[in-house]
C-alpha cells in the first residue's frame, strides 16, 4: 500500500465531505489547519473537481497554515465583500511573558507546550513569536481548553494568557537571510546536502523518507533538477528559496544564492 497516496485520498475525501455538509446544512463548514503541502494537494483536488464557494484562511496575511472554508451560495456576497467574521471559526490565544522571561522561548517551545496538553497539530495554526510572548492561532473549539490549561504548564506559570480577536494579532515580519552555496550540479540531492549540512548519502536518505518538498509538493527523485525561484522545504531543517544561479567557480561548481526563512540555524 502506498501510504502517501492513502493519506492524500483520505484528505481529499474529508474535503469532499465538507462540501456535502455545506450543501446539506446550508451553512459554513471548515477543515482543520492544512500545512503548505496539504493546501497544495487540496487546491489541485478542488480545481480538478471544479468546486466553487471556498477559500483558504489562516487568520493573518500570508499565513503558512490555513483552514479550508466552504460556504453556501447565500454567503457568496458576504465573502466577496470581506464581511464575514472569521472569529466565528478561528481564535487567537495571546501569551504575555513577564519581563524576566523575554526572548526565552522559540516557536518550537510554544508548539511543544501545546502538544504537551494533548492538542493535535492540525488544531493549531501559525504561531507568531515575539520577544515578549506569542500569538497562537487555533481552531475555535479548543480555545476554552487552552485558556484554562496553558497557565498550568510550568513554563507559563507567570505568563498572562488571554483570548484576542484575529484583527489584534501583532504580526511579525518574516526574517529571511541570504547566503551562497556551491554545488557540483542542480540535482536535488546535491542541494539538500548543502542546505541540511549533511553528507550526500544522508541527503538521499532524507529525500527518500519524503521529508523534502519543492514548491510544496513531495519530491522523492534524488536527481530532480532544481530551478531558480524554487521553494525547498526540508522537514526538520528549514525552508529555503533558490534566488539566483550566480555563475560557476574556477572548478566549474555552480554558485547559488539562497534565502532561508528565519535565517540560518
Amino acid at each position: 500500500m502506498d501510504v502517501k497516496k492513502e493519506d492524500n485520498h483520505l484528505l481529499t475525501s474529508k474535503v469532499a465531505d465538507k462540501f456535502k455538509l455545506c450543501q446539506t446544512r446550508n451553512k459554513i463548514e471548515n477543515t482543520d489547519f492544512l500545512d503548505e503541502n496539504q493546501k497544495k494537494i487540496v487546491s489541485d483536488f478542488l480545481r480538478s473537481q471544479k468546486y466553487k464557494h471556498y477559500l483558504f484562511y489562516g487568520g493573518i496575511e500570508n499565513a503558512e497554515r490555513n483552514v479550508l472554508v466552504v460556504f453556501p451560495d447565500k454567503l457568496e456576497q458576504v465573502m466577496e465583500n470581506n464581511e464575514f467574521d472569521f472569529n466565528n471559526i478561528l481564535n487567537a490565544i495571546k501569551i504575555e511573558l513577564p519581563e524576566e522571561e523575554y526572548d526565552k522561548y522559540t516557536h518550537r517551545n510554544y508548539l511543544g507546550a501545546l502538544m504537551k496538553l494533548g492538542i493535535k497539530r492540525e488544531k493549531i495554526g501559525d504561531i507568531i513569536v515575539r520577544s515578549d510572548g506569542a500569538d497562537i492561532i487555533v481552531n475555535k473549539d479548543i480555545t476554552k481548553f487552552l485558556l484554562i490549561n496553558l497557565s498550568d504548564l510550568i513554563r507559563f506559570k507567570k505568563a498572562k494568557v488571554s483570548q484576542i480577536n484575529l484583527q489584534d494579532i501583532k504580526n511579525v515580519p518574516v526574517e529571511k537571510e541570504e547566503f551562497e552555496i556551491t554545488i557540483p550540479s542542480m540535482r536535488l540531492d546535491n542541494i539538500v546536502s548543502e542546505l541540511a549540512k549533511c553528507s550526500r548519502t544522508k541527503a538521499v536518505e532524507i529525500i527518500l523518507s519524503e521529508r523534502v518538498f519543492i514548491n510544496y509538493e513531495t519530491v522523492t527523485k534524488v536527481s530532480k533538477e532544481v530551478k531558480e525561484n524554487d521553494k525547498i522545504t526540508i522537514r526538520g531543517k528549514g525552508k529555503f528559496e533558490v534566488i539566483e544561479i550566480m555563475g560557476n567557480t574556477r572548478k566549474n561548481r555552480i554558485i547559488l544564492k539562497v534565502s532561508q526563512v528565519g535565517g540560518k540555524k
